[in-house]
């Protein structure tokens, strides 16, 4: 058999019944939400397994989000990079612009089938908060988004959008002002209205089952990029490689990869300014093992156990912890991770841009600068994979202010 022919069916990775991968997850949550979270485990698990609820889902995602979306082989950057062949998987060509609609039409239908007609969510970017007031817009759920003030400044096209969408937008001036502290309010908003609140949270973090839901909501990115990948090619690739916040469109487009031990899976973390505290959000290269909102993975915190402040030019990668089940694929030796500067994603902005047409999200520009050093070490003879996981109108306003000094600055 040749890997063209290799189209396996991936048994489901559930994590143990106290939502461990490995030693990694859990559920860590005050007494007021053990129950709630008991209810959405028993509702999820229903859910996955009803005909009917997948038929709706799926439905949505061909004819509202536009799934499935396209893989696209980008030569010119390939050239550029003077190495292997280099893919993206179009997640940026997406109603709404990025992977997150995947998991909010999910669980907001997890919601209505719940009886839970009020929304809370949490975003960074501001792309999950657009993607959940999307889908609580089509749904005709209330929504409320909780956003750092700092998020809101770097990212106010998509507070626009989102409002106008119909979403009420919860500004958050606590600690660093940013996705963090977001959770944060989300949560307690949740804690004080759980009778009617279902709260839709955007990545593979928090309690149990979140990590595990969030995941087999985007796992949907990787069904798609297997087959394609093949179809391309007629054989799978030797790299994928994805940008790492919380960890949502990395795990989703590892999840259909991950019994194929001759791909690598590489996730990209924010380097920031550079790995030293408070200057980056790359978890591994400068964290440990902790408990942060909800669950236990690798989070960067101090030696008293106080967690880091946290910088990266990408409001959807400056957090201070990363999903359980990626501290997990690392502990076993199936992932690797590695962390990109704000300057080489900034670089990367701009040559996809320029070679390709295409502006990236700046979070995904840490995904396109990591593979083309992939690229370069792997040979012509190769074939690297990006999860190109959302578009980058948010950003440009950043990337002009970042550049204004600068003699790459476009004219």
């Amino acid at each position: 058999m040749t890997r063209a022919d290799l189209k396996v069916v991936i048994p489901r990775r559930d994590p143990d019944e106290r939502g461990y991968f490995g030693e990694f997850g859990g559920r860590y949550v005050p007494e007021t939400l053990v129950e709630p979270v008991e209810e959405l485990e028993r509702a999820y698990f229903a859910a996955r397994d009803d005909e009917r609820f997948r038929s709706e889902l799926d439905r949505l995602l061909r004819d509202y989000v536009g799934r499935p979306t396209p893989l696209y082989e980008a030569t010119r950057l390939a050239e550029a990079s003077g190495g292997a062949r280099i893919f993206l998987k179009r997640e940026d060509l997406t109603h709404t612009g990025a992977h997150k609609i995947n998991n909010a039409l999910g669980q907001a239908l997890l919601a209505c089938r719940m009886g839970k007609r009020r929304i809370v969510a949490e975003t960074g970017a501001g792309q999950h908060g657009v993607a959940t007031a999307t889908a609580c817009a089509l749904l005709g759920l209330e929504c409320h988004v909780y956003m750092g003030a700092e998020d809101m400044a770097r990212q106010a096209l998509n507070v626009f959008r989102m409002r106008l969408l119909g979403a009420d937008v919860c500004r958050v001036d606590a600690g660093s002002r940013t996705l963090k502290d977001a959770i944060n309010e989300a949560m307690r908003d949740w804690v004080t209205n759980v009778a009617d609140t279902y709260y839709l949270l955007g990545s593979v973090l928090g309690p149990h089952p979140y990590p595990l839901m969030v995941r087999e909501f985007q796992s949907v990115i990787g069904r798609e990029a297997r087959e394609q990948i093949v179809g391309h090619t007629g054989r799978l690739p030797d790299a994928i490689v994805a940008c790492v916040g919380g960890g949502s469109n990395a795990i989703g487009i590892f999840d259909r990869f991950i019994d194929d031990r001759e791909v690598r899976l590489i996730g990209v973390e924010a380097g920031g300014e550079k790995i030293a505290r408070g200057r980056h959000a790359a978890r591994f290269a400068g964290g440990s093992a902790g408990v942060l909102q909800g669950t236990r993975t690798f989070v960067l915190q101090d030696e008293d156990g106080n967690i880091e402040l946290t910088h990266s030019i990408s409001a959807g990668l400056d957090y201070a912890a990363v999903g359980p089940e990626h501290a997990w694929l690392r502990s076993v030796g199936r992932s690797e991770y590695a962390y990109v500067s704000d300057a080489a994603a900034l670089q990367a902005f701009q040559t996809l841009a320029r070679l390709e047409g295409i502006l990236p999200a700046l979070e995904s520009a840490h995904a396109v600068a990591h593979a083309q050093s992939v690229a370069r070490q792997l040979g012509r003879s190769a074939i690297v994979l990006v999860n190109l996981s959302g578009r980058g109108d948010k950003d440009v306003q950043t990337v002009e202010k970042n550049l204004a000094n600068s003699s790459s600055l476009p004219r």
